[in-house]
């Protein structure tokens, strides 16, 4: 069962072309200025089994699944099993975040899952996110993070340099944010968030 934090059905802000999107929920590794704070704790949130989920997204209007978090290789074996079921429907390619590096990965996995997930991948981009080195550019948080093609198939498109999107959403009078946001951006959603707070 895959426990997320959120997902979206159509974005152009995490990847070449249309992409669904799936965010997990639960992270262990809490660096500092995460973009997303409360989707850090292991909690329930949104349960869906792969299947579940494939069924929410309509495989004809995309050409890839996005996977970030939270940290995605918390929940490994599910999302290997979520690209394997979407590519036997369509041939899509998968782009994923991890604030864990390649190499941890490959030699001392989180879990079993690990191998699977990346068996998937096309491109992981990966290592913490450091507040300090937000360049605000590129499809990363931070210019330690990498971009490891996994295989060719996206060699294509420049992650490195790509101009940063953000899409704003709103659904039940709440702003949902999809995208890599500069730093003015976050402090702009870092107000949004506590003015939400002290309404509430």
């Amino acid at each position: 069962m895959l426990n997320l934090a959120a997902f979206s059905l159509r974005t152009h802000a995490l990847g070449p072309g249309v992409r669904a999107v799936i965010w997990v929920q639960g992270c262990p590794l809490n660096c500092k200025g995460c973009i997303s704070p409360d989707w850090i704790p292991f909690k329930a949130a949104l349960q869906f089994t792969p299947e579940e989920i494939i069924e929410k997204f309509d495989l004809a209007a995309i050409s890839g699944l996005t996977f970030s978090g939270g940290e995605p290789m918390e929940q490994a074996a599910e999302l290997a099993s979520v690209a394997r079921l979407a590519r036997e429907k369509k041939d899509l390619n998968i782009i994923c975040f991890t604030g864990y590096r390649y190499e941890r990965l490959l030699k001392e996995p989180p879990n079993k899952g690990v191998a699977d997930l990346l068996s998937e991948i096309d491109v992981l981009i990966d290592g913490p996110y450091v507040q300090s080195s937000n360049e605000s550019i590129g499809l990363r948080g931070s210019s330690n993070q990498r971009f490891i093609h996994l295989t060719s198939r996206l060699e294509f498109y420049d992650f490195a340099t790509h101009k940063r999107k953000v899409e704003i959403n709103v659904t039940n009078g709440e702003l949902e944010f999809i995208g890599i946001p500069t730093p003015a951006i976050k402090a702009a959603m870092d107000n949004a968030r506590l003015q939400e707070l002290e309404r509430k």
